[in-house]
């Protein structure tokens, strides 16, 4: 008896010395992926606490296990609070994949190693039928559509998860501990599937330094503004919060617009839009919307919509922009609810016909979708609609959208409430 109460005292201090032990710094952990726009190509991004090597070995499923192997580099990011943490952010991207093609992978060094994932190699041409989860607005605490989320993610329902800002409530707190931990909840879901982002308002503390960090989004402006091709369709991300962070320069406003400029004049040379004619633009703050707050979205004079009159030189706002260019949907979030528009410019609505408000719309249809779930839990409308408001609901959850083919893009509204019902569905119809 005696014996066997020494082994268990032993047995006990032996679990408690082993649980005391730190983590190895370099272990790898907020295992994310992005798509840089080429279907024989992904973007592998991951955090370490310690410094480390950056490799990727990945397979086609079914093949040899881990028999490619491709090298990266990290960055030393410096987070802005009071104990400089520091992490290692880890970027490799993978090459020669076969689009379509299902590739197993893990990464990290011979210091530490993830766990093996999976993702499907986006598929090349404009022939397929993209499908998207999107949503913003969503937190550590109170993350109520998370867990779906995840699941339908793992069960293949996705190609793209679009994160319309605003992420964990706020990355930067506690030392950036708050961002590390969201980013541990996430990767349930981005290590799976593109996890392509924009910035919100909850990312501005430090210049928007955990998300300009973080993410590994195509082009060169650390993921504020950048575009990309997918099926038939050409993405738009960009930042809102340039509008309103001033402090963090003005020529933000000007060289986004340019560059927005420039991009929807590539778009639209005959070759591409007929390819891809279909242009959807995301970002955080919406131009519209019928919530009961203050927000910039509540005013006339929104600044997205119409611009700032009060810097020198006058910024410019982008609703004109987009309906000269022939934006056809606009993705939103920052309002914790979901709100459906009738086809709007300038606070009018332009229905493609009384019957068919979607079927060749005569101006940008606008969905706001930030009720993904946070801390701050729902935003309340007002109670008589405006007249380009068509369907509202502060249910949480997040919005499916399927682009079908060059004519057709479907969208629903997921009630996580309603443990998944369907509460709103159209489609978007432009006959060629």
């Amino acid at each position: 008896m005696e014996t066997l109460w020494r082994v268990l005292v032993f047995s006990c201090m032996g679990a408690s010395l082993v649980l005391g032990v730190p983590p190895i710094g370099t272990q790898p952990e907020q295992v994310h992926i992005s798509y840089p726009g080429d279907p024989t190509s992904m973007v592998i991004t991951w955090t370490t606490l310690s410094e480390a090597e950056s490799w990727v070995e990945y397979g086609l499923r079914g093949g040899m296990p881990f028999e490619l192997t491709a090298e990266g580099n990290y960055t030393l990011f410096e987070d802005g609070g009071k104990e400089k943490r520091k992490l290692y952010i880890h970027r490799v991207t993978v090459t020669g994949l076969k689009p379509g093609s299902v590739y197993d992978y893990h990464c990290g060094s011979n210091y530490g190693w993830s766990e093996i994932f999976f993702f499907n190699a986006m598929k090349g041409g404009t022939s397929w039928s993209p499908r998207f989860a999107l949503f913003g607005d969503m937190g550590n605490e109170n993350p109520q559509s998370l867990a779906r989320l995840q699941k339908e993610t793992q069960l293949g329902m996705y190609d793209i998860i679009l994160h319309i800002g605003d992420f964990a409530y706020d990355m930067h707190e506690d030392n950036a501990r708050i961002g590390d931990e969201f980013m541990r909840q996430v990767e349930a879901i981005g290590a799976y599937v593109p996890y392509m982002t924009c910035p919100g308002n909850h990312e501005n503390a430090y210049n928007f330094s955990n998300y300009r960090n973080r993410f590994s989004m195509p082009g060169d402006s650390e993921s504020l503004w950048y575009s990309w091709n997918i099926g038939p369709a050409h993405i738009i991300s960009f930042s809102t919060e340039v509008y309103f962070y001033l402090d963090y320069g003005l020529d933000l406003i000007f060289r986004q617009y340019a560059w927005l400029k420039k991009d929807l004049e590539e778009a639209n040379k005959p070759e591409n839009r007929k390819v891809r004619p279909w242009i959807i633009t995301m970002a955080h703050r919406p131009m519209y919307c019928s919530n009961d707050d203050k927000d910039d979205c509540t005013m006339f004079e929104s600044y997205v919509r119409l611009g700032r009159n009060d810097t020198k030189p006058p910024a410019p706002g982008l609703e004109n922009l987009f309906y000269l260019y022939g934006v056809d949907l606009e993705l939103w979030a920052h309002e914790h609810s979901y709100e459906r528009l009738w086809p709007v410019y300038g606070f009018k609505v332009f229905n493609g016909s009384m019957e068919q408000p979607y079927t060749n719309p005569k101006a940008p249809v606008h969905i706001i979708t930030g009720s993904a779930g946070c801390r701050e839990k729902h935003d309340g409308f007002i109670p008589k609609p405006r007249d380009w408001s068509a369907f509202r609901n502060t249910d949480y959850g997040y919005t499916r959208m399927q682009i079908e083919n060059a004519t057709h893009i479907y969208l629903d509204q997921v009630s996580d409430d309603q443990n998944g019902k369907v509460i709103d569905s159209f489609w978007l119809v432009k006959e060629q």
